[in-house]
C-alpha cells in the first residue's frame, strides 16, 4: 500500500475535490486563517491553500504518521510470532526497518511524476514508528 502510494503522482491523489464534495469547511476559515508554517520550502496556510488544500495538507501527514505506525506493529508482531529473539531487539529491530522503509520510501518517490524525496516526511513516518513502539511498550508493562 505505500509503495503504490508513492508510486502515484500527486494530482492522483489530490482528495481536494472529494472534501469539497461531502462537506463546506468554509466555516473553519476563521478559526486556522492564523495558522502559517513552512514545509518542504512552501508556505502552509489557508491563504495559500485555501481551506481544503489546508485541511489536505494535515490528512497527509497524519497519514504518514498513521500508516508507519502500523507497519512498525506489523513489523514487531511478525517478529514475536517467528522469533524468539529478546523482546527489547524486536523493539528496536521494528523501529530502525520502519525507518529504514520510510528513507528507501522517499527515495521511491524521487522516480514518480510530481513528487519528491523530503526529509520531513521521514521524520514523520519515524515520529509513527516510535509512537507504535511506546505504545507497544505501554501495553507490555500492563
Amino acid at each position: 500500500m505505500i509503495f503504490y502510494s508513492s508510486a502515484t503522482p500527486y494530482e492522483n491523489q489530490d482528495i481536494k475535490p472529494l472534501l469539497g464534495a461531502f462537506t463546506d469547511l468554509s466555516f473553519l476559515e476563521p478559526f486556522l486563517g492564523w495558522i502559517e508554517l513552512t514545509y518542504n520550502q512552501s508556505i502552509v496556510s489557508v491563504d495559500q491553500l485555501g481551506i481544503y488544500g489546508f485541511i489536505e495538507f494535515f490528512i497527509r501527514k497524519a497519514a504518514h504518521v498513521f500508516v508507519f505506525f502500523v507497519l512498525a506493529c506489523l513489523f514487531y508482531i511478525s517478529f514475536r510470532k517467528t522469533t524468539k529473539i529478546r523482546e527489547a531487539f524486536i523493539l528496536l529491530s521494528s523501529f530502525l526497518l520502519t525507518v529504514f522503509y520510510a528513507v528507501s520510501d522517499e527515495l521511491h518517490q524521487v522516480t514518480t511524476p510530481n513528487r519528491t524525496a523530503y526529509v520531513g516526511d521521514v521524520f514523520l513516518d519515524s515520529f509513527g514508528a516510535l509512537i507504535a513502539i511506546v505504545c507497544i511498550m505501554i501495553i507490555k508493562r500492563r
